[in-house]
């Protein structure tokens, strides 16, 4: 459950920021005409510029910190700024190139060796340094830049719809990402997510911000810093009024949890399975913080205006970490309209919102169950392949099982195409059951096929309450000697694309659908549910509570290996059946009651 001072951060990103923000359409468009046609080199002309020439921060007192969005904006014009991002396996290292067109032909640019480390973005890009009133520095640091985040048209003659995906992956297991930045487009530079907040007392600053001269010197970027005015205004909680107002007090309040263990339990941490009895709250986007306590990787909030859905508001718990950056659509066209959004707080599937955080439309399923004979055609079918396991650590049962330990962990399946998985669930009426059927598509995307696999039953515990297909995944714990000693007694889920494993390799979808739990699977009076996971994507579940994790009370110190095994009872059809399983090794220590684990690095991949 989220806290006050979290709850402020949440909402930092209100009205006045995206009113700047906005205003980058204008400031931008001065000082980057639309190039001539004739005349346009092939490649991409980026420049910095500041869409506002002051800001306004919060800095709360119950939870002191400055989150330095600035409203700098990264604009490519003469086409677009795109990177290709991937490693080869994951005893190899991420490697990015730039990609670069010019009509119909494609080159490339390999970026300098070890600058790109993850799939985050590009480190050091920004410069950032804080004067005070007189006139000393009070900071000077530097943050990573993803092109994917926070971006609007800086023309009118601009695509009306950015092409490249709304984030950047956090997925430790990440494959291959896209990046870029649209032509007639600009991309904000701040971290976001992947920033800290800055400690500066209330008052007026200056603060400078540059590109950092080894991307300059790389895409050609001219050094023009810009300056931009901030005004630190610290704010508490006991000052916001009830019932209105930009602040926190807007939004409905829960109280506190009592421990880190009720924490995980409310904020829906636990992944699509394990919400049973710990109450999902609407408003708990407190995973990071919760599952801090249980000595899982612990990142920041997603500092985000209420309309993004940011946070696990809407898709609870997929995995230990908190969504990436928000793609707030930065170019709305009117500050009323802007008013009018926030006061509706309506979350819904429209351009700036981002990867598994926004609360998107359910897929609609066929309009009756398939008929005539089942047919399984030579036609692209879905490749399920495991990621190895992640955000392990012990538990103690919290107060459903005490005095035992448990090994709890986040596993993620994910399609790998060159055809997106599609199961439909029809139930007759009355029946508790709902018969599932995995469909089939020719090239231009006409259905040619279908196949019964099983079927999908409704899950009425709550943080759940939607449709499950079952024997999708199995999670088991084995000995050094890889035979099984413990299972998980998960298998049963509501696909989402929540996590963006690999949008390099054919036929990724950058853009999917069905990204969230509110609104994929279906409601207790569904007759007909479709279950979608796209080509590109994964589903992350994190396996948190009793007969989820897995019990290790009585089992020796030693090394074991967290296994995850796709499409286990091999119902679905797909291209690849070998590449269903992924091991990650784990050394159980400690006492009875106090266990421990160590997790070693997976080959260059040293994320527990």
């Amino acid at each position: 459950m989220m806290t006050r001072s979290q709850q402020g951060r949440t909402h930092r990103l209100t009205r006045p920021s995206i009113a700047i923000a906005a205003a980058v359409a204008v400031t931008a468009g001065v000082v980057a005409a639309a190039p001539d046609a004739k005349t346009a080199e092939p490649t991409p002309k980026l420049g910095l510029v500041a869409a506002s020439t002051s800001v306004t921060l919060d800095s709360w007192k119950e939870d002191p910190g400055v989150y330095l969005d600035l409203g700098t904006y990264l604009t490519s014009e003469n086409g677009a700024f795109e990177l290709k991002v991937t490693r080869k396996s994951y005893k190899d290292p991420v490697v990015a190139q730039q990609i670069l067109r010019n009509g119909k032909k494609t080159t490339t640019k390999a970026l300098p060796a070890g600058l790109v480390k993850d799939f985050s973005g590009l480190p050091d890009f920004a410069k950032i340094a804080i004067t005070d009133a007189a006139g000393k520095t009070v900071l000077s640091k530097t943050e990573a830049f993803c092109p994917n985040n926070a971006s609007g048209r800086i023309r009118p003659d601009a695509p009306a719809n950015s092409k490249y995906p709304q984030s950047c992956p956090v997925n430790p297991f990440t494959l291959g990402s896209v990046w870029g930045v649209e032509n007639g487009w600009a991309s904000n530079t701040y971290a976001g997510y992947y920033s800290d907040p800055v400690q500066l007392a209330a008052g007026t600053y200056t603060a400078k911000i540059s590109v950092t001269k080894k991307y300059r010197d790389l895409f050609g970027i001219a050094n023009k810093p810009q300056t931009v005015k901030v005004v630190v205004r610290e704010r508490s909680w006991e000052n916001e009024g009830e019932g209105g107002g930009e602040g926190p007090a807007a939004e409905p309040r829960s109280a506190a949890p009592k421990s880190g263990a009720s924490a995980a339990s409310a904020s829906g941490h636990e992944g699509h399975a394990g919400h049973a009895g710990h109450g999902q709250v609407a408003d708990a986007p407190a995973a990071s913080s919760a599952h801090a306590s249980h000595g899982a990787p612990a990142r920041p909030e997603a500092p985000a205006a209420r309309t993004t859905g940011a946070a696990p508001t809407f898709n609870v718990g997929h995995g230990p970490y908190p969504p990436a950056p928000p793609a707030l659509p930065w170019a709305l066209k009117k500050e009323s309209l802007q008013r009018q959004a926030f006061s509706a707080a309506k979350v819904g599937d429209r351009a700036g919102q981002t990867d598994g955080s926004r609360q998107a439309p359910g897929a609609t399923p066929n309009a009756k169950r398939p008929t005539g004979k089942a047919t399984v055609p030579d036609v692209p079918k879905p490749d399920l392949r495991s990621l190895p396991a992640y955000g392990i650590t012990v538990s103690d049962g919290y107060e459903d099982v005490p005095g035992k330990d448990y090994l709890a962990f986040s596993a993620n399946v994910w399609n790998a195409g060159p055809a997106k998985l599609v199961v439909d669930g029809f139930r007759s009426p009355g029946k508790e059951l709902m018969d599932a059927y995995q469909y089939f598509y020719d090239a231009d995307g006409k259905q040619v096929g279908y196949t019964p696999t099983g079927t999908m039953e409704w899950d009425p515990r709550p943080g759940h309450e939607h449709w499950h297909f079952t024997d999708f995944a199995s999670y088991r714990l084995l000995k050094a000697d890889k035979k099984e000693t413990v299972r998980s007694g998960k298998e049963a889920f509501c696909l989402a694309n929540t996590d963006a494993v690999d949008y390099t390799v054919k036929n990724a979808n950058w853009h999917p659908d069905n990204t969230d739990l509110s609104t994929a699977c279906g409601q207790e009076n569904s007759i007909s549910v479709r279950e979608v996971l796209d080509v590109g994507s994964g589903d992350t579940y994190t396996q948190d509570l009793p007969g989820q994790s897995f019990d290790i009370t009585d089992l020796p110190n030693g090394t074991y290996y967290i296994q995850v095994l796709a499409n286990p009872e091999n119902r679905l059809k797909e291209t690849n059946h070998n590449n269903n399983s992924a091991l990650r090794k784990v050394v159980l220590g400690g006492k009875k009651g106090a266990r421990t684990v160590k997790v070693p690095a997976h080959h260059l991949v040293d994320a527990n």
